[in-house]
């Protein structure tokens, strides 16, 4: 059954009514095929009016959505002879964080993604895609390894954070992400992030320090969550849809800030609604991305990915 959002009520009814005629017809001989037109072209019509208004704090409720696509679809959708690649090497393996080689669209790349899980046990496994430090040091370990094979490096990102418990402070939580970051800046090879659900803080910063980053339509990327920032700033989460305005967290605004280089188009009602369509439009865009950086010779990518970061808030200083 589809989940719903607050602000989907009147869609939410809409489709009620439709399985509702469904039903009567599997039961009755009544033919119900123009109500269920009729009702269809309602839902479409209230699904583009309500998407082409949405409010940044209702973007981050759909980039929240449970139903949206996940790391393992992007895997089974894109990736040809995925081999995920498990542990850092140090301390143990960290199931938020999924990489190894694979195959896309008939180049061998190395894949590496947040994972938040569907059902709960896959949640608690994942950690609900907050990633401790051995995650940032396997995704460290996977992109020198690309390095060294010539592979290019294709990042998704869907996270409300790294993992802020104890343990993680312990273990250097700080600096793993600051080294995953220093290796994405020094490889030789290119390196696209993509951001196709939350992008909340240094946890994605780690896995977005890349040549291009794009963004899902419906997707957010920010310094903090909107909940953490307004405790900051109000002493309460009551005000998360003030914060959410303030820290300009959608794909529209960070493309005008240049933060990241492309908006991805999402099907009607958001990717959650038809998952295939959207993730062929990202493939096409990381395709599109990816033969740009081919070309250039590897002292050239890592000049232009510096400048890239250095050049960042240029404009608002």
């Amino acid at each position: 059954m589809r989940a719903f959002l607050d602000f989907e009520k009147t869609v939410a009814d809409l489709e009620g009514k439709i399985e509702e005629l469904r039903h009567l017809s599997d039961e009755s001989d009544v033919n119900i095929a123009e109500e269920v037109a009729r009702l269809n072209v309602k839902v479409e019509r209230q699904l583009r009016t309500t998407y082409q208004k949405l409010t940044p704090w209702q973007k981050v409720q759909v980039a929240r959505h449970p139903d949206r696509p996940h790391f393992k679809d992007v895997v089974e959708h894109l990736v040809e002879d995925f081999t995920p690649l498990a542990g850092d090497r140090h301390f143990a393996e960290d199931r938020a964080v999924v990489g190894g080689p694979g195959r896309f669209r008939g180049r061998s790349v190395m894949v590496i993604g947040t994972e938040k899980g569907e059902s709960t046990q896959q949640r608690l496994d994942s950690n609900f895609g907050m990633a401790r430090p051995e995650g940032y040091r396997k995704a460290g370990r996977l992109m020198r390894m690309a390095d060294r094979f010539g592979m290019p490096v294709l990042t998704f990102v869907d996270t409300a954070g790294a993992y802020p418990g104890i343990g993680a402070e312990e273990r250097g939580q700080a600096e793993a992400i600051a080294r995953s970051i220093q290796t994405s800046l020094s490889l030789r090879v290119p390196i696209i992030s993509a951001i196709i659900g939350e992008g909340g803080s240094g946890g994605a910063v780690a896995l977005a320090t890349a040549d291009r980053v794009i963004m899902f339509e419906h997707a957010i990327y920010s310094v903090i969550s909107p909940e953490g920032c307004a405790s900051i700033l109000w002493r309460s989460g009551d005000h998360a849809r003030e914060a959410a305005e303030a820290l300009r967290l959608t794909a529209q605004d960070l493309l005008r800030l240049s933060i990241v280089e492309r908006v991805v188009p999402e099907p009607l009602g958001a990717a959650h609604r038809e998952k295939t369509v959207a993730l062929t439009s990202l493939a096409d865009a990381v395709e599109e991305e990816l033969a740009g950086m081919l070309v250039c010779d590897p002292a050239e990518l890592r000049r232009l990915r510096r400048e890239r970061f250095l050049a960042i808030g240029g404009e608002l200083g």
